[in-house]
């Protein structure tokens, strides 16, 4: 056990380096506890991401601490407590565990492979019990409890994870929000301070500006600071050391930044952010809190459209209208974060950023804003003011948006192709790299009968403008049918008929002796797979997806001797495949 003094000292040091921060930290934030936590893999921690990075809809929640492209590694509890929680999904966390602590954190362990012995066997049991694999299962203090160090589980690749590595969270335990793990003082070699690579100027509107980008300014680091290098745009002008920027609306700046650590090449977030002009504050981020009711406001807190058009991250340093994620902010100026210095003067511009080690990298420059007449306005066929509901119509087309839609006010631009596809027209709903926060109704009307036959396999199609996806309708009546959207892009209605592909590798009559799992690949041309189910002598056994791979890993279900097995695939439209398989095992 560590000595007292040892422990405050290390508590004194955690709150030292987040005073040290400066004005950027709000007096009300939490201390977090350190030394509280281990690491829980076992491994020294190098980090594939962190907390706090911009992912496409959502911030990054945890920490991903790399297993040596390895999985199977143990993960052990962090700290003493029970399982809460067994999750299971094909997307998202995939194998997932959450240990409830009793200092009122939570901690998540995301993307594992199988669990500790006695949580398996529990699994499995419940799985063959309810005769399906994806279950949430909440369990009691007593059912599980845990020793900080108990070996809990084994690192993996499932759910939505390219490579494998551990996903680790710690969360308040009664708002469920996901905390910065990185402030709980987990040991690790950082001495790597951000590197900001471009500022963007922002002159009007993120998103009302039809297809325009920000200027941007590719940054060069001279001395102890980044300063321009150069500019990318029309009304910025770099002058000497100086952006003069013409403008008509007050101006806001966002940075395209990565963090490192030592011993990993992967891009991390920093800590804090803050916007300063001659000495004085303007504007400051913290990542420190950022729940799951409001993390889909990545898309205001970054520019989702220079994401999409550019494959860059540029975190706004000013806060749109209908940006909700209020507690990341603080020492915003009136102009919530954006700069209103018409004077004709030049002033001094610092951005200081901030890692989770306290490394520390700055911005430097001078600005001088000029007023210019009002810019040209966007053509639209209507407009949409935030914070309130809309509804759009036309022949064959209608939809809503409701009040919590928008970030800012939208001219919005509609068009209508006809005679592209069979059973409708095809309309395009403004431009795909516009976000939208929330689900709203869209309903189209088909231009031709449809068979009575084909009815229930009406489909709309959307075109996001890198690919097609399809999701199931339902009739409204008159020839109408709705689904719900959250993105814009091209709609239209189609039908699907055909069933899902399930391709096999295995002949009949194959042995499966030495195999750990029967494995099968299944897509599908326009919906998406809605249900699945295998039989192994027509007794169901547990088959799970990860991405377009479903798979069994044989148990105690499957004993040694012929077998034949049965696997079925439905669609959304409800159409179904089946492969059957004679195997020895």
């Amino acid at each position: 056990m560590k000595r007292p003094f040892i422990m405050l000292k290390k508590a004194f040091l955690g709150a030292l380096f987040l005073f040290s921060i400066g004005s950027t930290y709000a007096q009300n934030k939490v201390q977090y506890p350190s030394g509280y936590f281990l690491n829980p893999i076992g491994l020294p921690i190098f980090l594939a991401g962190n907390f706090g990075e911009c992912r496409p809809g959502h911030f990054h929640s945890g920490i991903d601490i790399k297993t040596l492209g390895e999985e199977n590694h143990e993960v052990h509890a962090a700290a003493e407590g029970y399982i809460a929680r067994i999750k299971m999904e094909k997307g998202g966390f995939g194998h997932a565990l959450y240990i409830m602590h009793p200092n009122g954190y939570t901690t998540l362990y995301a993307h594992l492979n199988n669990f500790s012995p006695a949580l398996q066997k529990y699994l499995r049991e419940k799985q063959y019990e309810q005769k399906r694999w994806d279950l949430d299962l909440s369990l009691s203090p007593t059912q599980f409890p845990v020793a900080k160090g108990d070996l809990i589980a084994f690192s993996g690749n499932t759910g939505a994870s390219t490579a494998p590595h551990l996903h680790f969270e710690v969360r308040n335990t009664k708002t469920e929000h996901p905390l910065n793990p990185m402030l709980f003082h987990f040991e690790m070699k950082d001495t790597i301070p951000a590197k900001p690579m471009e500022l963007a100027v922002y002159t009007g509107s993120v998103y009302n500006n039809g297809k325009a980008l920000p200027d941007f300014v590719p940054l060069k680091l001279a001395g102890d600071a980044y300063k321009p290098a150069s500019v990318k745009g029309d009304v910025v002008q770099l002058t000497s050391d100086t952006l003069v920027i013409t403008s008509e609306n007050p101006v806001g700046f966002g940075v395209n930044v990565d963090d490192y650590m030592n011993g990993s090449d992967n891009t991390l977030a920093p800590l804090t952010m803050s916007l300063m002009i001659d000495g004085k504050t303007q504007s400051g981020i913290f990542l420190d809190d950022i729940g799951y009711d409001v993390t889909r406001y990545i898309n205001a807190f970054a520019d989702y459209k220079a994401h999409r058009l550019t494959g860059k991250w540029y975190q706004l340093l000013f806060q749109l209208p209908g940006n909700k994620l209020d507690g990341i902010y603080n020492n915003l100026n009136q102009n919530k974060g954006r700069i209103e210095m018409f004077d004709n003067r030049t002033h001094k511009m610092e951005i200081s950023i901030i890692d989770n080690s306290g490394n520390k990298s700055q911005i430097a420059t001078y600005i001088k804003l000029l007023k210019s007449p009002s810019p040209p306005s966007v053509s639209a066929d209507k407009v949409f003011n935030i914070g309130r509901a809309h509804y759009f119509e036309d022949a064959g087309i209608k939809f809503t948006l409701d009040e919590k839609a928008l970030y800012e006010d939208l001219a919005f631009n509609y068009e209508c192709f006809k005679g592209k596809h069979e059973y409708s027209h095809e309309y395009r709903l403004h431009y795909p790299f516009v976000p939208l926060h929330s689900y709203s109704e869209l309903q189209i009307k088909a231009e031709k009968a449809i068979p009575e036959d084909l009815k229930n396999k009406v489909i709309v199609q959307c075109f996001d403008g890198k690919s097609t996806s399809g999701s199931a309708v339902t009739s409204s009546g008159n020839g109408w049918y709705k689904t719900k959207f959250r993105e814009f892009g091209n709609y239209w209605l189609d039908v699907d008929t055909k069933g899902p592909k399930i391709a096999s590798k295995y002949k009949q009559g194959v042995r499966m002796s030495k195999a750990e799992k029967i494995v099968f690949t299944v897509t599908d041309d326009k919906t998406s797979v809605k249900s699945f189910s295998g039989f192994i002598d027509d007794k169901w056994v547990c088959f799970e997806q990860h991405g377009s791979s479903f798979f069994y890993e044989f148990d105690s279900h499957c004993t040694t001797g012929k077998h034949k097995l049965l696997f079925k695939a439905i669609d959304e439209s409800g159409n179904a495949s089946q492969v059957s398989l004679n195997f020895v095992r």
